[in-house]
């Protein structure tokens, strides 16, 4: 049997090669000598920028950045070199995710992307052609205004008072938008965003709505940053004509997409399409019996462009079933059958605190894996003693 395991990171907790070598162990403990692919699959969360390095085989550069609360922190991007250009990787969730948010402090009225910008700025002084962002598992929702700070944008009070954007609610302040000291440098480069492209970022289905309560907002904050988005995207439309209110994509990493594409002139992309162009999983997937895929928390959401879906519908193309293991099993889950993987199973063996979850992640992971394998094996077994029977019989 060939098994190929093509997982995404768990929030929080593991990357998506952290959880590939744990499912490894999982395939191997129950087959040492298993015809195995490990392809470890980011959607550009955390994870994204070691990952891609790499496969390109280049290197990680450290810097002191701004976080999303404000304090200086230690993040990286990396750069690879290909057909004699040099690309940057910048994962926004290494210097403004929500694994760096304190539990105590999640309130994205409060949070920032400036470290973002900071390292688009480092970039940019490495001499890239292209910079490859990857949004996902953000902590912010401040619509990129402060990764366009960072770069050069101003945004001005009614007295033309420069305002310090250090969150979404210091957005409302703002009266209007000046790019003339936006980093010349950008018009000289490509950059390219992976991101989730049903995100937008205002209305009923904007991000503070879907996503702020997963960043720690109240109800009432959700409604206040909603209103600082929509006040936030008229005033981008005044300063450089772009309605960023509905574009698919908009609202990655709580706006970020529209902060990215207003000031920086990147194209946003759907995640899984841009992120296949540097990991090729297909052909691996087609010589499959069975994909083994993952991710922290499966649920109706999964399906809109989440990597166990995607690699689900890649598989469905040549029949192949796909099983998923995950840490919890959410809200609607089984809208998952309906976009082709056949069955979850989640690692959580008793109840237990969130924080000896993420210690016991590894060891679940691996022990799931090869729990899978012994039902799969099992059903095989009746299949073959089936057909043994069903040939005995017509003879």
């Amino acid at each position: 049997m060939k098994i190929v395991i093509v997982p995404s990171g768990f929030k929080e907790c593991l990357d998506a090669e952290e959880v590939a070598l744990a499912m490894e162990h999982g395939v191997r403990r129950f087959d040492p000598f298993a015809d195995l692919d490990v392809i470890p699959m980011i959607d550009g969360g955390e994870g994204f920028a070691k990952t891609i390095v790499n496969i390109k085989g280049g290197e990680l550069i450290y810097k002191k950045v701004t976080g999303p609360v404000g304090e200086k922190i230690n993040s990286h991007f990396g750069i690879f070199v290909e057909n004699g250009k040099r690309t940057a990787v910048i994962e926004m969730a290494a210097v403004a995710g929500l694994k760096l948010v304190p539990r105590n402090q999640r309130n994205p009225l409060r949070t920032t992307t400036y470290g973002v910008g900071e390292l688009i700025r480092a970039a940019l002084d490495e001499g890239v052609d292209n910079i490859l962002i990857g949004c996902g598992d953000s902590g912010t929702s401040d619509g990129g205004a402060g990764m366009a700070q960072a770069l050069g944008v101003q945004f001005l009070d009614k007295r033309q008072k420069i305002v310090d954007i250090q969150g979404g609610e210091d957005l409302m302040k703002v009266e209007s938008i000046g790019t003339t000291h936006l980093d010349r440098r950008l018009q000289d480069v490509s950059i390219d965003v992976a991101c989730n492209w049903k995100n937008i970022l205002c209305g009923e289905e904007g991000v503070a709505r879907v996503f702020g309560p997963q960043k720690g907002a109240t109800l009432k904050q959700v409604e206040q940053l909603s209103c600082a988005l929509e006040h936030y995207a008229a005033l981008v439309e005044e300063a450089v004509g772009m309605d960023v209110r509905s574009l698919p994509g908009s609202g990655a990493s709580g706006g970020l997409g529209a902060g990215l594409m207003a000031f920086a002139g990147a194209v946003l992309h759907p995640r899984f399409d841009i992120i296949r162009e540097y990991i090729n999983i297909e052909e691996k997937i087609a010589t499959a019996d069975i994909v083994l895929t993952a991710e922290g928390s499966l649920d109706f959401q999964t399906p809109n462009g989440k990597i166990p879906a995607e690699v689900a519908r890649i598989a469905k193309k040549n029949n192949t079933p796909v099983i998923a293991i995950t840490g919890t099993i959410g809200k609607g889950a089984d809208a998952n059958y309906n976009a082709g993987i056949d069955a979850y199973i989640s690692i959580i063996q008793k109840p237990v605190t969130l924080e000896k979850a993420i210690q016991k992640a590894p060891k679940w992971i691996e022990e799931s894996t090869a729990l899978v394998l012994r039902q799969v094996s099992i059903g095989l077994e009746i299949a073959q003693k089936k057909n043994a029977k069903e040939r005995v019989y017509q003879t």
